[in-house]
This record gives C-alpha cells, sequence and structure tokens, in this order.
C-alpha cells in the first residue's frame, strides 16, 4: 500500500505504508536513537510529532507490554527506512506493524530517510502530512495549512493526567523480573506535563513515595501533603504557553526542593525570569554529548526536545551553569545558587538511552535530605 509525506514546504516524500491506514499531521523530526522505538513512540513529549529514524532498520526486536513509557502512543506518525514485519525477541509480543495499527498509528517507510534528515538540518523541522489514503497534493496541503504547529500552543494540557494517583512500581529486571523496591523514605509530588513512566520507576528505586499530579495543580495544594520534594517532568511543545505552570513553580520555589527535566527545566527557567526559543531541528537520540562543568566529565545522553533556555537569559538571575551541549554548545543544565532547585535539559532516565546520568537522582534525594535530615 502507497503512503506519503508531504512537508509545509511543499516537498513530497512517497513510501509504503505500515501501521494504520489513515493520515495525520505534525511537525516533522527525527530521531538518532538506534533502539527504543518504543519508548519514543510512548513518550508523551512526542505529542502531535511525526518521527523519522535516522536508523535504517526498524522493528527488528517487536514490541512487548513492558517497554511503553506511558499510558498509549502519543506520536502523530513514523517514519523508517525499512520496517521488519518479522522480530526477533524472546521479549516479543506484537511486531512493530501490528503495534502501531493496534494504537492508530500511521507509519511510513521505503523512503530515503537520510535525505529526509538532511532536509530537516538544512531547513529545520517543519509541518508535516503524513497520509495512506489520501493522495490529491491540494487536498492534503488544504488539510496541513489548517494545522497549526506548536509555537504557542499549550499541548501540555492533551497528555497530562487529569486526577493524582500514587506511583507503586520500581525500576524492573527483566532477566529474573524483579522490581527494586526499598523502603520509602521521601515524599515526593511529580508534576505531570507529559512524564516518562521511567522517571517515576527512578524515583521509586530511589526511596521516593511519588504522587503524580495534573500539571496545573496549586502549589498551596502541593505543599499542604507535607511533601519533601517536587518534580518537574518532560512534556511536549512550547513551555512559554504552559503560564500556569510557570506560575506555579514561581509559587514553590525557596519553599521546598525541585528537581526538573526537559520541559521541567524550560519551565524552572520561566519562572526564574528566563527565556526559551525554538531550536532549528531539535535535540533527539540516545547519543548526544553533554559536558558536566562541575566535574569536566563528557556524559552520553538521551535527548528529546525542540525548545531551549536561553543561555543569556539566566545572567544575573543567581543560577550556576552545571552542563553544556557539546554539539551546539546549548544549555543543559543549572542550579539555584540560592535555594535548593536544579534541573537539566536532558533525560537522565535514559528509556532508551545510556544510564551516564543516573546520579542526578542521587543528588535530588541529597537535597531533600539536607532540607529535612530527619
Amino acid at each position: 500500500m502507497k503512503a506519503i509525506l508531504l512537508l509545509e514546504d511543499g516537498t513530497v516524500f512517497e513510501g509504503t505504508s505500515f501501521g494504520v491506514k489513515g493520515q495525520s499531521c505534525g511537525e516533522v523530526v527525527f530521531n538518532t536513537s538506534m533502539c527504543g522505538y518504543q519508548e519514543i513512540l510512548t513518550d508523551p513529549s512526542y505529542n502531535e510529532q511525526i518521527i523519522t529514524m535516522t536508523y535504517p532498520l526498524i522493528g527488528n526486536y517487536g514490541t512487548n507490554t513492558d517497554d511503553s513509557e506511558s499510558r498509549k502512543v502519543f506520536a502523530a506518525g513514523f517514519i523508517v527506512k525499512e520496517n521488519c514485519d518479522y522480530p526477533s525477541n524472546w521479549r516479543n509480543t506484537e511486531s512493530l506493524s501490528d503495534y502501531l495499527k493496534r494504537n492508530g498509528v500511521v507509519g511510513l517507510e521505503d523512503i530515503d530517510t537520510r535525505k529526509l534528515v538532511r532536509h530537516i538540518r538544512t531547513k529545520g523541522a517543519m509541518r508535516g502530512i503524513i497520509s495512506s489514503n489520501e493522495f490529491n497534493i491540494k487536498r492534503l496541503e488544504q488539510k496541513l495549512r489548517q494545522y497549526p504547529g506548536l509555537v504557542g500552543r499549550d499541548i501540555v494540557k492533551d497528555v497530562t493526567v487529569k486526577k493524582p494517583y500514587l506511583w507503586k512500581k520500581g525500576v524492573i529486571d527483566v532477566l529474573n523480573n524483579s522490581q527494586s523496591m526499598p523502603e520509602k523514605k521521601y515524599k515526593v509530588v511529580a508534576f505531570d506535563y507529559g512524564i516518562k513512566q521511567n522517571i517515576l520507576r527512578l524515583l521509586r528505586s530511589h526511596g521516593c513515595d511519588v504522587c503524580v499530579v495534573p500539571a496545573d495543580t496549586p502549589a498551596k495544594e502541593v505543599l499542604a501533603k507535607k511533601t519533601d520534594g517536587v518534580f518537574l517532568s518532560n512534556g511536549p511543545g512550547d513551555p512559554a504557553a504552559v503560564s500556569y505552570a510557570i506560575d506555579i513553580i514561581k509559587d514553590l520555589l525557596g519553599k521546598i526542593p525541585i528537581f526538573g527535566i526537559c520541559l521541567g527545566h524550560q519551565l524552572l527557567a520561566l519562572a526564574l525570569g528566563g527565556k526559551t526559543y525554538k531550536l532549528k531541528f531539535g535535540h533527539r537520540g540516545a547519543n548526544h554529548p553533554v559536558k558536566n562543568l562541575k566535574t569536566g566529565r563528557i556524559e552520553i545522553t538521551s535527548q528529546n526536545h525542540g525548545f531551549c533556555v536561553d543561555l543569556k537569559s539566566l545572567k544575573n538571575k543567581n543560577v550556576e551553569l552545571t552542563h553544556i551541549n557539546l554539539n551546539d554548545q546549548t544549555l543543559e543544565g543549572f542550579r539555584c545558587k540560592d535555594i535548593p532547585a536544579f534541573c537539566v535539559q536532558y533525560h537522565p532516565e535514559a528509556s532508551p538511552g545510556p544510564h551516564d546520568s543516573n546520579y542526578l537522582f542521587d543528588n535530588f534525594i541529597k537535597l531533600m535530605t539536607k532540607r529535612n535530615p530527619d
């Protein structure tokens, strides 16, 4: 079956359909990970994005019931050079194509993904429509023009949890089917802007009693829970558009230890008076080098963001820069000098990706312990 991708600049890629038959609009981006496609598809930070994988063969180990990072697939579409319909792995329960069909996601294969990625790198991430049931370019162009894109829109409201809940699972050892479930010593409230489940697993495996709350939960409700720390999660879209979250963080600053990741990093910067901007094509993959400015060590990191904090905007904000991206020198982390708050732009919980940055969860524990030594 035929499928096509139409970009907003008029470029068309024709290939073969897999996944569900249909069409979908989104921002076309690329991810440089060699594996972890199920985790990528279920990362809520990819809401309204059509993902292109740069690695040529995807789907060879299938999918399973344990590797999802949220309640469903949030990606708007999926593009690969070659999809493997005959996966081989002892954990496999369903092929990638069947997984996409069940989750209502349109897939496109048999295109020159290298050409598409080079186009995005040159022109920048752009709006696109992926279709396997409509091939009239004029009609697709009309539909694409109606799609507003991500800038200036709050799409956190579309992915956040509706009611608070307690998280009860730890990090899973897949070889013996066991979980790391130490004694609960710290009460943590995690704001769900599009949170990945491996973040919650790692918090629980570090001895945290985790309550996940909606993105618009007032600060007074958080403080009333006698919480030891607050976690600001990853999430999709333009951070400047999530004004209610910025105001809530302002009300929490200085009153409780705070740890932010990705969108949480950007929101913390905005709450401190900083600014954010849209990157040309974003950082997405499991192999991005980041320098820890305190230790001089280089961490290979997992990343997924299209917006970034303006380094210059944080000057004179009483913050210390802690991490920098070695590919383009953009900001990857900072901490507040006068209050217990720190954050990073990348994903220390990995999934997929390396585990070089797991120590940041230990740093969060130390911050809470220092604040509440008992």
